[in-house]
């Protein structure tokens, strides 16, 4: 947990803006969630919150039981567990940060001290490539206002801007019982509750912008056998015109995926690159209905008056929290050049 190279930690300043170097990319991260609100959340609700570091430690047995994660050096409760997320993209930062020349950014909608920071000039005006987060759960009541719809509309007029939306899972959507528990069985983390609904800003964000998607389930993603490697994507050559995934065989395992659901019939509004293979070893609805493949990175390219490109691709990609190879951090510098 110390920090790399030597770098000085900060926390609770005025962002200082990047200069624009051309050819290169300012990448910001934008978690969407309000810290206080899910690290408030009471512990004996079963439903629609992050683990504990208690639960976390208590699973992950002996993964924490070291002195960096006790309770005189780390935070304990949800909060603990929040921190793991930031604490997890800090590879990524490194990787993007060599590439690109310039600090990858960590912003939250609402942080510790309850400041929040709305998706305006502040955080668009250095950035060519915005990642928003979608770990909110929905019952936060995280939404994209009007004003910050009309930023990123903004932003993304911009020549050479990207914008990365990662909705995270929906689980539990159904009032029926059994199916909740048919997806628990399904995906097989004790540390997701039955019901787990995350995404509310993403959700608001896609409307807005008109992206056809939508996040869906939780789903277990197919392994080698006796290993936690995914089985390789089934990947859209032909439409990956722009390269995002050369040297990119596989992601990195999470036992529980959104599938990004297309919901327009127009081919040409949005491509799926690339679709994981499913573990069908164990029922679920969405197996039932026939699926061997989720959607899991899709592109919008260019187009009416939008110059940037928008992206798809679940949060956990570019986190080393559940294990990361020479695969993943090709996508990572794809996306930093493209």
């Amino acid at each position: 947990m110390s920090q790399p190279h030597g770098s000085a930690r900060t926390y609770n300043h005025l962002h200082t803006p990047r200069s624009y170097v051309s050819g290169k990319r300012r990448f910001s991260v934008y978690w969407t969630w309000s810290y206080p609100w899910e690290a408030n959340r009471d512990p004996t609700e079963l439903d629609n919150r992050f683990s504990t570091m208690t639960e976390v430690r208590r699973v992950g047995w002996p993964a924490y039981e070291t002195p960096e994660f006790s309770e005189k050096m780390f935070l304990q409760g949800v909060a603990g567990t929040l921190e793991l997320f930031h604490l997890s993209i800090v590879r990524f930062q490194e990787v993007v940060g060599v590439v690109s020349g310039a600090p990858v950014i960590d912003f939250q909608r609402i942080d510790q001290a309850g400041q929040k920071l709305p998706l305006d000039e502040r955080v668009l005006g250095d950035t060519d490539t915005l990642m928003v987060f979608g770990l909110d759960h929905m019952l936060t009541e995280q939404e994209a206002s009007r004003e910050e719809l009309e930023a990123v509309r903004d932003f993304l007029r911009r020549e050479g801007t990207c914008l990365v939306i990662g909705p995270h899972h929906d689980v539990g959507r159904s009032d029926d019982l059994k199916e909740r528990a048919m997806e628990y069985a399904h995906h097989g983390d004790p540390l997701v509750p039955r019901q787990q609904r995350f995404g509310r800003y993403t959700r608001s964000l896609m409307k807005g912008l008109g992206v056809p998607v939508e996040n869906r389930w939780g789903l277990r993603p197919a392994t080698v056998p006796g290993t936690n490697r995914l089985v390789p994507l089934n990947t859209a050559r032909d439409l990956d015109t722009r390269g995002w995934l050369n040297g990119v065989p596989t992601f990195n395992f999470h036992m529980h995926l959104p599938h990004y659901a297309v919901t327009t019939d127009d081919p040409k509004a949005i491509h799926v690159l690339a679709r994981q293979p499913l573990d069908v070893s164990k029922p679920h609805p969405f197996v039932e209905a026939g699926n061997k493949e989720f959607n899991m990175f899709l592109w919008m390219p260019p187009a009416r008056g939008r110059a940037g490109d928008i992206l798809l691709a679940d949060s956990t990609i570019f986190t080393t929290l559940f294990g990361g190879d020479e695969s993943l951090e090709s996508f990572w510098k794809n996306i930093a050049t493209r």
